[in-house]
């Protein structure tokens, strides 16, 4: 089964690159302006927020729900659901409906799935897949949005983030965060004091880690017990290296994964993977970190954290939050560095999908998709949205003011991550398909012929006999 046509249904040009990139270059920033400060209260940002065409410029009607229930579902947790909450919070004031978050784990395919039979299913859910999107269509799960929140997917989103969001020509899903993946984020007293300086390339990245190794720190942070961040450092090489044709080529499954691109890119991520004194507690230790804590312990350690540099996207910032490192000047960032002719650029997000058609759930999703309710969640940090209406000054420091004004100057011009266009079976499981896959090539990144075998064998089962 093919998971989405998403990539063919939108413009992606190599230009998407250039202009985040040079937008990227920019964060490296002695200071951030007012980070601290502008995280007010959940009830502060609501007041703000409610106050419609003051911060926004645009209001959303939304009508009255008062006794009405709803479920919202998502995989979320810690600060991102805390702040989340913040949002639903808002739209209960605003409306006087009751909203309830329930946390769901990955595949949220599976788990919709026993919610459904179990005759439970969440109002609304928050699929980070363009192709659990299309899975939900074709299980005759999801729901078409109404007309209200198409009015303000049109007002406020490019063309291409609304098609990501479409099955058939026909509006499921409304993309209510999204993601620059195309980041490292660093210690700055780490480089510092190692002399190095932000590489440009690939080449400068080996000769960077190598400085930070020499001075007594380990370079790298990987969170490698969540598959999903291994994915992730394969697209950013993948797409620079191979380039974005070969890209679209592979996230649909046109092309094998034994092709000789793939070869040249796990080639290229085991000059890192393979030395495991570059990575913090080795192979085994970051096969047993999570996420947040491969952020988490790259801020903390005052001069000797357990590592100098951590890859993922721009939420990584509601990580930096939970310790003490101040975004722009504790805490850098730079592009992921070009492996090839270009830097990449690889896009993420998270959609609204209406499961239980309803005033209730419509009402919702169109608040997801107005300024007012991204703009609670931008002022919080480490949150970044698709809609072109939220205000720059929303975001609450320099760093995520840059990241967010070259998302929305790239326009249609980006690439979806490559895993989230799969199938939930190959680019979505937790211990299967393309997440294991990676974490045993991890394990041994000498065995590169195998890795290829094991990725396409497992790819060719999930879309469903091959390429």
């Amino acid at each position: 089964m093919r998971s989405t046509n998403s990539t063919t249904r939108t413009r992606r040009a190599v230009r998407a690159a250039a202009v985040l990139a040079a937008g990227a270059l920019a964060l490296s920033l002695t200071a951030c302006g007012g980070g601290d400060d502008d995280k007010k209260s959940g009830s502060d940002e609501s007041s703000k927020a409610s106050g419609g065409g003051a911060e926004t410029g645009s209001t959303v009607t939304l009508p009255k729900l008062d006794g009405t229930t709803l479920e919202v579902a998502a995989v979320w947790t810690g600060a991102e659901q805390a702040n989340f909450k913040k949002v639903l919070a808002e739209f209960s004031r605003r409306t006087g409906a009751k909203v309830t978050f329930v946390p769901a784990q990955d595949p949220i395919i599976n788990f919709l799935g026993s919610k459904i039979a179990g005759g439970q299913p969440p109002d609304v859910a928050l699929l980070p897949q363009p192709g659990a999107i299309k899975q939900a269509v074709e299980k005759k799960w999801a729901k078409p949005v109404g007309a209200e929140a198409q009015a303000q997917l049109s007002k406020n989103y490019s063309q291409g983030w609304q098609d990501i969001g479409k099955v058939d020509g026909k509006q499921y899903g409304v993309y209510y965060k999204a993601a620059n993946k195309s980041l490292i984020w660093y210690n700055a007293k780490a480089l510092e004091n190692a002399g190095a300086s932000e590489p440009k390339t690939w080449k400068d990245l080996l000769s960077t880690a190598q400085q930070v190794y020499d001075s007594g720190v380990t370079p790298f942070s990987v969170g490698g017990a969540d598959g999903w961040t291994l994915t992730d450092w394969f697209e950013n090489v993948y797409l620079s290296q191979a380039g974005p044709e070969k890209y679209d080529q592979l996230a649909q499954h046109k092309i094998k994964w034994t092709d000789p691109s793939v070869k040249q890119a796990l080639t290229t991520l085991a000059q890192i993977w393979s030395k495991k004194d570059y990575l913090a507690g080795g192979p085994d230790g970051a096969l047993q970190t999570e996420f947040p804590a491969s952020v988490t312990q790259t801020f903390t350690g005052g001069d000797q954290p357990k590592a100098a540099m951590v890859y993922e996207g721009d939420f990584a910032q509601v990580n930096i939050g939970e310790t003490k490192a101040k975004v722009g000047t504790d805490a850098k960032v730079f592009p992921f560095p070009a492996v090839g002719a270009s830097a990449p650029v690889v896009s993420g997000g998270d959609a609204a999908v209406i499961l239980k058609d309803s005033k209730a759930a419509q009402a919702l999703v169109t608040f997801l998709a107005s300024p007012d309710a991204a703009t609670i969640q931008a002022k919080l940090g480490g949150y970044l949205s698709p809609n072109k209406n939220v205000p720059e000054s929303a975001y609450p420091n320099e760093v995520q003011r840059t990241i967010a004004k070259a998302l929305i100057a790239s326009g249609d011009d980006f690439r979806f991550d490559m895993s989230d266009q799969a199938p939930q079976a190959f680019g979505g499981t937790p211990g299967k398909g393309e997440w294991k896959d990676l974490q045993d090539f991890l394990k041994n990144p000498s065995d590169v012929a195998g890795a290829q075998a094991k990725l396409e064998k497992d790819a060719a089962a999930a879309y469903g006999g091959g390429s």
